[in-house]
């Protein structure tokens, strides 16, 4: 450890402000002067005047700090403790209070009092309780580093999944999230952006894709990584044209379209990265207009925009009226609107923290919602409300064993996301879609099990009825599918 204690204090990105805890850490800082090295995280909240003051840390920096840190001081979020355990750090907390407009409601009271009672953290309810919790670190700096295996990895799941389950119910009983606007974007330099075009055997399409990417209007780089599954590489693509660059590759992981976005993610050398199908087409001002939303946005891990479906002679624009995405508002609609080809992402935040694509998923079906589910848990999803990407369906019939990996993977789903049990609604419009499945695939009494247990779940859900008139045979799971499709709509 340094010679000189090392106090990390973390609030977050949240929009509400945290003064109180940046004021009394400043104060102690101010008297402990060059016994300690004091660094404060304090978003949007007051900096500090004797601390040193960073208003953003990206993940890595911050498990870099927490590593050298003799103690973590921190608000009541799930996250930020669980990794701080896992680091083999025992957290100081002080909880924001809703009284005060430091968030709200109560819920971090309420975590805090639960872990607190395990001796998972320690709990400070006053200035007065803080500092002298601080002051007991000079005295031993490692005070509050964990004795060898206290800090496992399940302890620290345990603080996450709890904290988690808590953020969420009060998610879901507060309505869908409505923060405000982003406004003008940060200063500085444009980033480079890394476009991920996964391809297999669909030239013609790809080359459009390619040119409306080259196309774009954006003041920055643009690398486009062309990624091949499955097909010969056509080297012949690759390009380099003033800020522009296109370059190929082949999928060396999971064959199929997860390992090849991994494959680009990667690969990617940019400090965002978009992903596009090669057979959508962005339109000049989609670029732009997200990433001018990632930059306003603290904590903004990923950006999506509205889509225009073309589905034979059918156009169909779906947007998404508002600016943020939560992990609740996931939890309970799907919001197709949210296509991949919209994605643009910040790398740090994909490759260090919620994770790549699944290459897990059985048939890789639904693996955008999954992603979709982990970055909203991890952390900011901001959305530009206007079209910009044109997405092709494709006109086709399922066979009877596709619907059956249709309904392997939602059932999967729905054991890796078990908050789905918080939102009956969402719960049910996912155990309707595996009815539908497994109805369409044959399999009757399956399907009539789950309809029946869809509709105990929220008798409303349509798919369930829907099932049981395929599982009847009163009309057929593809001409249900292709009346959706022409409506902009999927089953």
């Amino acid at each position: 450890m340094n010679e000189r204690p090392l106090v990390l204090v973390t609030v977050g990105t949240d929009h509400h402000r945290f003064d109180r805890l940046i004021a009394w850490v400043d104060a102690w800082a101010a008297g402990a002067g060059d016994r300690v090295r004091c660094v404060v995280q304090h978003g949007s909240s007051r900096a500090p005047e004797h601390a040193e003051a960073r208003d953003f840390l990206d993940h890595a920096e911050l498990l870099e700090l927490m590593e050298r840190a003799a103690v973590v001081v921190t608000h009541a979020g799930a996250s930020t403790i669980g990794e701080a355990r896992r680091l083999g750090r025992l957290p100081v907390i002080v909880p924001r209070d809703p009284t005060l407009e430091e968030i709200v409601d109560g819920h971090q009271i309420d975590f805090l009092r639960r872990i607190a009672d395990k001796g998972l953290v320690v709990a400070c309810a006053s200035e007065e309780d803080l500092h002298g919790r601080l002051d007991a670190l000079l005295d031993d700096p490692r005070r509050y580093l964990l004795a060898e295996g206290d800090s496992g990895a399940a302890q620290a799941a345990a603080v996450r999944r709890t904290g988690t389950l808590i953020d969420t119910l009060m998610a879901v009983a507060s309505g869908p999230s409505d923060a405000p606007e982003p406004e003008a974007a940060e200063a500085g330099e444009w980033p480079e952006v890394t476009v991920v075009i996964a391809t297999r055997d669909r030239p013609e399409l790809l080359r459009t894709a390619i040119d409306a990417v080259l196309a774009q209007d954006y003041p920055g780089e643009i690398h486009c990584l062309v990624v091949h599954d499955q097909a010969e590489p056509d080297h012949g693509l690759a390009l380099e044209k003033d800020r522009r660059r296109v370059s190929v590759t082949v999928n060396g992981r999971t064959p199929g379209l997860a390992g090849a976005r991994n494959t680009g993610i990667l690969a990617a050398t940019g400090t965002l990265v978009a992903f596009c199908d090669d057979d959508d087409r962005w339109l000049p001002g989609k670029l732009t207009a997200q990433v001018t939303a990632l930059r306003a946005t603290p904590g903004a891990v990923l950006a999506c925009c509205g889509i225009r479906v073309l589905y034979g002679e059918t156009t169909v624009d779906r947007t998404l009226d508002r600016r943020t995405v939560a992990f609740a508002d996931l939890l309970r609609s799907r919001l197709t609107e949210l296509h991949p080809s919209t994605f643009v992402l910040r790398r740090d935040a994909l490759v260090d923290g919620f994770g790549l694509v699944s290459e897990e998923v059985p048939g890789s079906y639904g693996e955008d919602y999954e992603f979709l589910l982990r970055a909203a848990r991890h952390g900011v999803i901001v959305n530009v409300p206007d079209v910009h990407v044109e997405v092709l369906w494709h006109q086709r019939s399922y066979f009877a064993q596709r619907w059956r990996t249709i309904a392997d993977a939602l059932d999967w789903l729905l054991e890796r996301f078990p908050e789905f049990r918080l939102v009956p609604a969402g719960r049910a419009r996912i155990t309707g879609q595996i009815a539908f499945a497994e109805a369409a695939s044959g399999r009757r009494r399956a399907a009539l099990r789950w309809a029946a247990r869809t509709a105990r779940a929220n008798w409303r859900e349509p798919r369930a009825y829907l099932a049981v008139a395929v599982a009847l045979r009163l009309v057929g799971a593809d001409r249900i599918v292709r009346f959706l499709h022409r409506r902009g709509r999927g089953i």
